[in-house]
């Protein structure tokens, strides 16, 4: 990355080294859709305390434009005086289907230039509605009554009121080599697409879930080296998916929620090597059928007939005569936009680890991990042979699979052998949430290799890890970040294997900052939020689930409150005020939803369906309008610091007072001026802690009633979904860490442990999921793989490890370690915005160790456990350390401030 670059300039040259560029917070992305992409990236360097003052960013048509003088290029930002890592495009109008390359050098903090990064770029996708042309196609006919299995080859039960994948071909002929082509393809369901004999990229569950009635992403490809001169082929198979599949708990499937059957949309755009140009589309002139998959659905899974399979479909020559024309539909209302973030993947292969037989012919494999996506059979057998795989989380004390907790979903895939050699069936259009599959119908014993699982989930990007000396924290960690990813698809879902694997609101947003430690998701909301404002209501109200389906009534406290807690948090860890622009209307709107029913400042009416503190063990009930008040000022102050960001000084009062005056009628209603909170519930203190909602003589009070609520319990928690990711930050922040980390490492119920301790690999639905008094909860509402309990990981990542943000954007970083408990050492590295930041500390026979890593054009403030004359950086005393100032000495603490660098702290004992 330090390679020696092309310098435009004369004189001294900055060791600064501009990296990882990224276009709307992507690598080189295809297929963008935003008229101004925001252009970001960070710097290398070495040393200490290196800055950005100044930026300049060029954007070319041609990467040789770079080198033709200024009046080649597109857009010049000139020199720009920030620090900040990121620029708006703000050059002339772009085009649709076209390649923009960019670079950036910056001036460091000595106002001397850097050398040029190396050149990216992004690429445009289809940005006006004309330019798709062509229509929606669909299957011919009703297929309902095609390719049912034979008489008494019952393998699925669930197969009544599903149907066949349409399958979809054309040919065509290039009559010149081909220099560039591009495929832009979306469904209304799902789609896989197809190109002579080829799979086209490597996205599922493409074009992912929205509100079909409002906005239908589509995707964009490279296919260049997938055609050829003369005859070409191109193709898709078709599934129900969110479209006209069964979605949520409702068990209305066709047309109840978006349409009646799939269809495709594409358009191929190729550019020959002489300049000129061809497209084609989708139209009337398509041929349709179905063929070897019978049904496929998100929640029941998937019957495959291997004997049905059509080899060459997909390939030129194919005779497709017997095919039928196919069902052809305008473009409606719904906006065409490109997928903004990262697709859905298999990015991960899980073997079984054992494998029993509970039953005769009945076996279960054991995969060791609860995870989300499917299954890869190897199989060989006669034909017409059916092998049934059924998908379970935990076993029944028998050894068989428990799946009472799916409720109608079935989360069962059929394969039927085609004869003749090792068989490989991999489902195409569902995902199961699984450790344990049940494997019938196999003919002979299955070896362990039979089945591998297929891990599957949105592709965001991890950037942080976290780990300590103990180990059943470690396991606390990958329980959390398993968790996060199976169930990051598309939208941030709240189970991945029952009847629901909705985009609940609630669960969102107190995980969210959980989430921003573990992986980058400022793409993956920058995609959801649109969908939580494409589902307000006309009266101002945000739902409690986006997309919104099934439970249509607006948000309830703490669940439709996410839509100002999301924009928050994106703009708090990225930097970036777009999410809070693009979306500032939608959440003034709520805010007015909420004040015109509430005058007297407590939230009282609007409540909807009020789901107070969910999951709360104990009966530990909050009271659900102090819950609601306290969400409510917590919007308000956060929409006074965004409003600030965007320059609306005014409005940033506006809330600020508004704040003000509900925090007055939450003291005078809810708190006693020594503190205590009505309720006197857990949840009702670490919520006015956390918020700012107690004046400065209360805090002190409410942090002890705060511990003795937690010592009623036996030193448990009682927490449900609203109030546990603010428990362990308010008793961190109030010097209680002992508490805190007493309660991390409790292992009796209800606790993180407890249910690591009885075999969980991801955070369950609730605290008493399984219990050893009383076994598996409720079947009604059960699952073992729901994030939500899991938002301790922000704890883990900010106090314990100490990384955390002063300045949106981590333009200044704190770190703050927090040892305590049981724990001899802990360390964690997250990759910033800015670049990767690691806190790494030891504690040792009264000694303190730190180890901190801070990015350039980051200052850090770091905190130490001992007076300045006890510490020393890299062997030498503090007061001789380059590039460090002591800001603050108190009793046995230090603060200083450093800027970017690698140090390392050695703190002895005051004692």
């Amino acid at each position: 990355m330090m390679q020696a670059r092309l310098q435009e300039v004369v004189g001294k040259v900055s060791d600064l080294v501009p990296v990882r560029l990224r276009c709307g917070g992507l690598g080189e992305p295809l297929g963008v859709d935003d008229p101004a992409p925001v252009l970001s990236w960070s710097i290398e360097a070495s040393g200490r305390g290196k800055l950005q003052s100044a930026y300049q960013v060029q954007v070319a048509g041609k990467r040789e434009d770079f080198t033709d003088g200024e009046s080649s290029l597109r857009w010049d930002s000139g020199r720009v005086e920030t620090d900040a890592p990121l620029a708006t495009y703000e050059g002339p109008h772009l085009v649709s289907g076209t390649r923009y390359f960019w670079r950036v050098r910056v001036w460091d903090e000595n106002g001397e230039p850097s050398g040029w990064s190396d050149i990216s770029y992004w690429e445009t996708g289809l940005l006006e509605r004309r330019d798709w042309g062509g229509c929606w196609i669909g299957l011919g006919e009703d297929p309902s009554a095609a390719h049912e299995p034979p008489t008494g080859e019952k393998f699925d039960e669930v197969a009544a009121g599903l149907a066949p994948s349409p399958y979809l071909r054309k040919t065509f002929t290039l009559e010149k080599p081909v220099r560039r082509a591009r495929l832009y393809a979306t469904a209304r369901g799902l789609y896989e697409a197809h190109l002579n004999g080829e799979r086209v990229g490597d996205h599922e569950l493409a074009p992912g879930w929205t509100d079909y009635h409002r906005r239908i992403q589509y995707q964009t490809y490279d296919v260049t080296g997938l055609l050829r001169k003369g005859e070409n082929a191109i193709g898709a198979i078709l599934g129900d998916g969110w479209y006209c599949g069964y979605v949520g708990f409702d068990p209305k499937r066709r047309g109840a929620h978006y349409g009646e059957r799939p269809q495709f949309l594409a358009r191929l755009n190729v550019e020959y090597e002489d300049g000129t140009t061809v497209s084609l589309t989708t139209d009337g002139s398509w041929r349709s059928t179905t063929g070897p998959i019978l049904h496929s659905d998100l929640l029941m899974g998937e019957c495959y007939d291997a004997r049905l399979e059509m080899d060459g479909w997909d390939e030129p020559g194919f005779d497709d005569s017997g095919w039928l024309p196919v069902k052809t539909e305008e473009l409606g209302d719904e906006m065409l936009v490109a997928e903004p973030s990262q697709p859905i993947r298999v990015t991960q292969e899980v073997g079984a680890k054992s494998v029993t037989e509970p039953a005769p012919g009945v076996y279960v494999f054991d995969l060791g991990q609860n995870m989300v996506g499917r299954v890869r059979l190897k199989v060989r057998g006669e034909a017409g042979t059916g092998v049934r795989l059924r998908h379970a989380e935990v076993l029944n004390p028998d050894g068989t699979i428990y799946t009472e907790n799916l409720r109608t979903a079935r989360q069962t895939d059929t394969y039927i052998l085609r004869g003749g050699g090792e068989e490989v069936y991999e489902p195409r259009f569902t995902f199961h949430g699984f450790r344990y599959v049940e494997v019938s119908g196999y003919p002979g014993e299955p070896p362990l290799e039979a089945v591998t699982g297929r891990v599957l989930h949105s592709d965001t990007p991890l950037v942080g890890s976290f780990e300590c000396s103990d180990e059943t924290v470690n396991r606390l960690q990958s329980n959390i970040v398993w968790g996060q990813r199976g169930n990051f698809l598309s939208v941030p879902t709240d189970c991945p294997q029952r009847d629901e694997r909705l985009g609940w609101l609630g669960d969102a947003q107190v995980f969210i900052r959980t989430a921003s430690f573990n992986a980058d998701v400022q793409a993956f909301f920058t995609k959801w939020m649109r969908d939580v404002v494409d589902a307000q209501s006309a009266e101002g109200g945000f739902p409690d689930v986006a997309p919104r389906v099934v439970t249509l009534r607006d948000g309830a406290p703490a669940w439709g409150d996410a839509g100002i807690i999301v924009p928050w948090t994106i703009y708090r860890v990225y930097g970036d005020v777009r999410m809070i622009s693009a979306h500032y209307g939608a959440m003034e709107r709520w805010m007015d939803y909420i004040r015109e029913a509430n005058p007297d400042y407590l939230r009282k009416n609007r409540l909807n369906n009020n789901y107070g503190d969910w999951l709360a063990p104990f009966g530990d009930d909050t009271p659900r309008e102090l819950l609601a008040t306290a969400y409510w000022a917590y919007d308000a102050k956060l929409m006074a610091e965004m409003a600030e960001a965007i320059g609306r000084e005014e409005d940033a009062a506006k809330y600020e007072k508004l704040f003000e005056k509900i925090k007055r009628a939450f003291n005078e209603a809810y708190v006693t001026p020594e503190g205590k909170i009505k309720s006197d519930t857990q949840t009702a203190y670490a919520l006015a802690l956390h918020m700012d909602l107690l004046p400065d003589e209360k805090r002190e009070g409410a942090a002890s009633h705060l511990v003795a609520a937690i010592e009623r319990e036996d030193w448990h928690l009682s927490t449900g979904f609203a109030g546990v990711g603010y428990l362990l930050p308010a008793l961190a922040e109030t010097g209680h860490a002992d508490v805190a980390y007493r309660l991390l490492h409790q292992e009796s119920f209800p606790s993180w442990l407890y249910t690591i301790k009885h075999g969980a690999t991801t955070i369950w639905e609730r605290w008493d999921g399984w219990t050893e008094g009383k076994g598996f909860q409720s079947p009604n509402m059960n699952s073992f793989n729901h994030y939500s309990l899991g938002s301790v990981g922000e704890w883990l990542y900010r106090y314990v490890a100490g990384i955390d943000a002063a300045e949106p954007g981590y333009g200044h970083v704190v770190i703050r370690p927090h040892p305590g408990g049981k724990l001899r050492w802990a360390r964690a590295s997250y990759e910033s915005v800015r670049g990767p930041i690691t806190s790494a500390w030891e504690l040792s026979d009264g000694t303190f160790r730190l180890r901190a890593s801070i990015p350039p054009n980051t200052t850090a403030t770091v905190h130490l456990p001992a007076t300045p004359d006890r510490i020393e950086e890299s062997g030498v005393p503090l007061q001789e350390a380059e590039g460090i100032e002591v800001a603050k000495k108190g009793r046995g603490h230090t603060i200083l401030k450093v800027g970017s660098g690698e140090y390392e702290f050695t703190a002895s004992s005051n004692q």
